[in-house]
Formats: structure tokens, C-alpha cells, sequence
């Protein structure tokens, strides 16, 4: 067991999901915020200030260095988390490292080796897989409460102004909208259903060479189907919809981020509230906290099988659409 009365926290990455993260946490018991870094010295220290954290850093090594840290949150841009969760892990530090866990197969698969090798923990932080009204849904799935789910349709699109340079439309940021906001509706695809057996997929590529939106088809076997859109220009309603043999979930907007949940059986509608007060990044720092005071390595519940399988299914995807990273 893990001998300290508190968890150190430290996060990499002082940018806006940061934040909410840093937020959160002071909802998680035995958490504390123990160090920030920022390659941008006034970055560090104004969100230091702001969450009364111990240290801060203008350096990722440095706090790396710091011994008495014993988890760092991976806050960047996608392009650098394989880079910086390689940092971390090499420091000994347990790792909760932002999605999508990398650019491709190959980083993910050295990332868990690289965790493996130096027996430290490490997750991808899929943080919905851990909301509740996301686990209550997989529990109906799961028990073939409704019978067997026949369709999935997920979407999430929203619009932002166009900004070459931001991390949503650069390219050498991992920008497009099927990184960024699509591996939600895959995400939801790959937990309800499971890898699928065909995929189709077509995407809008815009002039800095990113996808602006993507549409994909997921086909199983017994004609089941998800039906799944992502776009940064377009405003969609951001909701799952589950058709099953006896009945509808709808997981209402927004679907990937605390929400509501409508269920109709019989022609009976009924919806279910989930009383979340926090932005819902405190569910997984839970986990986490719980893993690394069982001296586990990896996660019980978004395991490394799991993030193997959704880069998987991004880069496949990727490649259809012909979306393609230095």
C-alpha cells in the first residue's frame, strides 16, 4: 500500500483543460496540488497562485525532478503527450496523461512499454469512461437490460474561430476535429459495442491540412452500426443515442461531460438526473488515487487494452480520411 497520507499532484500543461482539472481536484480526498509547470514562467506561477499549489515550474524536467511528487497530469497539446508522458515515466512519476493518449499506435505501444519497464502507473485520461452517468449506461449495456444494442449515433461538433496557429487547426499541434472531439463518439462506439469489423469514413479537410469535420460508419456483425460525426466548425448537438431490441438511451448534451440520461421502454419516457457539481475530471483522479494506493500500474477500468484499441481505431480512421502527421 501506499504509505503517504496525501497524493502529490503535479501537472504539465497550464492551459485551459488544466484548469478545470485543477478544480476538480480539490474535490478528491487526500488529493493536493503540489506542483505546476508551463513553459511560460507567469503561466506557472499565476495558476499556482490561483490553486495554492506548492511549486511551480518553467521547466516540465525540473518538477519531474521533484521527488516528493508522486502523479503528474499530461496537459498539452496531443503532439507533445507522448514526449512528456515518456518525461514523467522515466522519472518514476505515475502518469494520468490527457487524450488522445498520443499521435499513433507506435508512441502509445512505447508509452505502456516505457510504463511497464520502469513499474510505474499510467492511464489515458478518458475521463467520461469514469462519469456516473456514463457508467450507469454501460451497466444497462452490459446486463442486456434493454436486449441487445442494434445502432449508436454519437456526435460532437462545435464552431471556433478560425486561428491557424491554435492548437485546433494547426496541423504540427494535432489539430482536426477527429483527435480532438471525435475520439469521443468512437470512444462511446468502442465501449458500448467493441472494435467493429468495417469501418467507412469520409472527412472535409480544410486549408491548414486538418479535418474540420469527419463522418464515419462503424459496421458489426447481426447489422449493428454506429453512425458517428466530429467537426470544429459546426455546432451539432453533441448527444449518444443507443437503439436497442426493447428500448432507447439518449445520453442528452453533452454527452461526454457530466449530462443527463433519457431511457425509453415501452413508450414510456423517463429521465434521469446525476447530481455532479464539479466539471467530472474529479471521477478519474479518483481512480487514479485508488490505483496507485494498490500499487497498480495500469487501470482496471480504461486499461492499456483499451487506449490500444481506440488509437487503433484513430488511426484507422485516420487513414481513410487520408489525415496524415508529420
Amino acid at each position: 500500500m501506499h504509505s503517504k497520507k496525501h497524493i502529490n499532484w503535479g501537472i504539465l500543461g497550464c492551459g485551459k483543460i488544466a484548469h478545470k482539472f485543477a478544480k476538480d481536484l480539490k474535490f478528491v480526498s487526500n488529493a493536493r496540488l503540489y506542483a505546476v509547470a508551463s513553459r511560460d514562467p507567469k503561466k506557472a506561477r499565476d495558476f499556482a497562485n490561483v490553486y495554492s499549489s506548492v511549486f511551480f515550474y518553467e521547466s516540465y524536467e525540473e518538477m519531474a525532478n521533484n521527488p516528493d511528487i508522486h502523479v503528474i497530469y499530461i496537459a498539452t497539446p496531443h503532439v507533445f503527450h507522448y514526449k512528456h508522458t515518456l518525461l514523467c515515466l522515466n522519472h518514476k512519476k505515475a502518469v494520468l496523461c490527457e487524450k488522445p493518449f498520443a499521435m499513433n499506435l507506435s508512441q502509445v505501444e512505447e508509452m505502456i512499454a516505457t510504463a511497464k519497464k520502469n513499474n510505474v502507473f499510467l492511464m489515458e485520461a478518458l475521463w467520461t469512461y469514469f462519469l456516473p452517468h456514463y457508467q450507469y449506461v454501460l451497466d444497462i449495456v452490459t446486463k442486456k437490460e434493454l436486449g441487445n444494442i442494434k445502432k449508436l449515433t454519437a456526435d460532437f461538433g462545435f464552431t471556433t474561430t478560425f486561428d491557424p496557429e491554435s492548437r485546433v487547426f494547426n496541423k504540427k499541434l494535432g489539430g482536426g476535429s477527429l483527435l480532438d472531439v471525435g475520439i469521443y463518439p468512437l470512444f462511446a462506439a468502442l465501449s458500448c459495442i467493441g472494435y467493429p469489423d468495417d469501418i467507412t469514413a469520409h472527412a472535409t479537410i480544410g486549408k491548414t491540412g486538418v479535418d474540420e469535420n469527419c463522418t464515419i460508419q462503424l459496421h458489426y456483425t447481426n447489422s449493428v452500426t454506429a453512425s458517428l460525426f466530429s467537426a470544429v466548425t459546426q455546432k451539432t448537438d453533441t448527444q449518444a443515442i443507443l437503439e436497442f431490441e426493447n428500448g432507447t438511451i439518449t445520453i442528452n448534451s453533452r454527452f461526454h461531460e457530466p449530462s443527463s440520461v433519457t431511457i425509453i421502454k415501452n413508450g414510456i419516457s423517463k429521465k434521469i438526473e446525476f447530481d455532479v457539481i464539479t466539471n467530472g475530471y474529479n471521477f478519474e483522479a479518483i481512480h487514479v488515487q485508488e490505483m496507485i494506493l494498490q500499487n497498480r500500474t495500469e487501470s482496471t477500468i480504461m486499461s492499456f487494452e483499451k487506449s490500444l484499441q481506440l488509437i487503433t481505431l484513430l488511426d484507422a480512421v485516420r487513414n481513410k480520411i487520408g489525415l496524415h502527421y508529420t
